[in-house]
């Protein structure tokens, strides 16, 4: 696998210098109106809006034009199944508000994260659904790429709601997969908050590869994906956490991004990637104390999308996740990703469409809209080269900051590299 030299900035995939022309993608946009019923109370903050606004801005600016749209239908028994147990589906189907705010009610429903709303099972087997569409499409050979950014659901449990999440979607539609002729998937998680429920799902399943990239669990909920975590039995060092310190910014997340999923990929060779791309890892975020950008964002799922590219012949299933920043963040950093999927350039200096803004102020009119399509984050990152270097710049509170994630890094390699075949201290793996 080729790095650059060690110490040396290493160059992003595609920045506004580099242009790419416009042309009909490979990819499938799974999206139905269906997806907005998934909605907490007002006062929650997972809104439906975020992915309304995101749609709306995809569209002003022409992300969509000739793009198909693939409707799904809502998950069966059956297919929730593979995941869930029957106790715990019907629960969700007769779910009725407990009195009062309990802190733990039976299956977690009904609490101040996973309050009850009407219809919730129909609601939440559509994002399912979606992201078994998506599943499909791509074993059926009728696309390449496909994304569901209704999808991401990865916290939720075999048998309870849990941080949002009533089903796990990514989940079934891993085990869909390898019902239907997938037998090494790489599960990538950028969620600013860990992929507990899908690590869990497989955790014993060495056909499944895990990776999140989060912030410490010492630091956050739900408080898991220590490094140490590193998969059972067979599986052992198929599961990847690299937990990362709160005030992280682009460049250093880029770096311990890159120095752990190339090699992992590359060792696992997965015939598909599925991402789990949660922005709730951005500077506003209310929930969160990381400091990525949408520059940072949409770097990372570049990244993705390459190595889907490199290790998996194309195979690239993307659902969406956390982040709740509902109008200067989600729809922003979500529409990246659509073109990523589509493989249609947005520059980040693009300027945001007009009557994009004027949408969201008549919905949100408190909130500033943002005015283009990045941050403006710097996202040159050094290349990590190994418990030896430095790559130091001189800038106080960036070395700082890079020592910091090397030292995680350099914690999640050796926790699971040996594991893979690969040289933890080594960073040419």
């Amino acid at each position: 696998m080729a790095t650059a030299p060690r110490g040396e900035p290493q160059a992003p995939l595609e920045t506004a210098e580099t242009p790419r022309p416009v042309v009909s993608g490979p990819g499938t946009v799974v999206w139905t109106d269906r997806f907005l019923d998934y909605a907490w109370t007002p006062q929650h903050p997972m809104k439906p809006a975020r992915l309304k606004f995101t749609m709306a801005l995809a569209e002003s600016l022409g992300l969509l034009d000739g793009v198909e749209r693939l409707t799904p239908e809502p998950a069966g028994t059956a297919d929730l199944l593979r995941i869930h147990t029957s106790d715990y589906i019907e629960a969700v189907e007769h779910a009725i508000q407990p009195p009062g705010e309990p802190q733990a009610p039976p299956y977690g429903l009904g609490s101040p994260d996973n309050p009850v709303f009407p219809r919730m099972h129909q609601a939440a087997s559509v994002i399912v659904g979606g992201t078994l569409a998506a599943a499909r499409a791509i074993a059926e050979g009728r696309t390449r790429r496909a994304v569901s950014i209704g999808g991401g659901m990865h916290h939720a449990m075999p048998n309870s709601a849990s941080g949002f999440c009533i089903y796990n979607d990514a989940a079934v539609a891993i085990s869909w997969l390898l019902d239907h002729g997938f037998d090494r998937i790489a599960y990538l998680d950028v969620d600013v908050h860990h992929g507990d429920g899908v690590q869990r799902a497989f955790y014993g399943d060495p056909r499944v590869l895990t990776v999140s990239i989060h912030q410490h669990p010492a630091t956050l909920w739900p408080n898991t994906g220590w490094p140490e975590e590193t998969g059972a039995g067979a599986a052992e060092g198929t599961a990847i956490n690299l937990a990362v310190l709160p005030g992280i910014r682009d460049a250093q997340w880029l770096r311990g991004f890159h120095a752990v999923v190339p090699g992992a990929l590359a060792a696992f060779r997965p015939q598909i990637v599925v991402s789990q791309c949660g922005v709730d890892t951005h500077r506003e975020d209310p929930l969160a104390d990381l400091e990525l950008t949408v520059d940072g964002q949409r770097a990372a799922f570049l990244a993705m999308r390459e190595l889907a590219d490199r290790y998996a012949e194309g195979r690239w299933l993307a659902v969406g996740g956390g982040g709740y920043g509902l109008v200067r963040v989600v729809p922003r950093a979500w529409t990246h990703l659509l073109a990523a999927a589509l493989d249609r350039r947005i520059a980040p200096d693009t300027a945001v469409p007009q009557d994009w803004i004027d949408l969201v102020r008549a919905a949100a009119p408190a909130v500033d809209p943002p005015r283009t399509m990045g941050d403006g984050g710097d996202i040159a990152y050094r290349a990590w080269d190994g418990p030896g270097g430095t790559g130091e710049t001189g800038d106080a509170r960036v070395d700082r900051a890079q020592r910091a994630i090397d030292t995680a890094v350099l914690a999640t390699r050796r926790a699971t590299f040996g594991l893979l075949g690969l040289d933890p201290e080594d960073p040419r793996d």
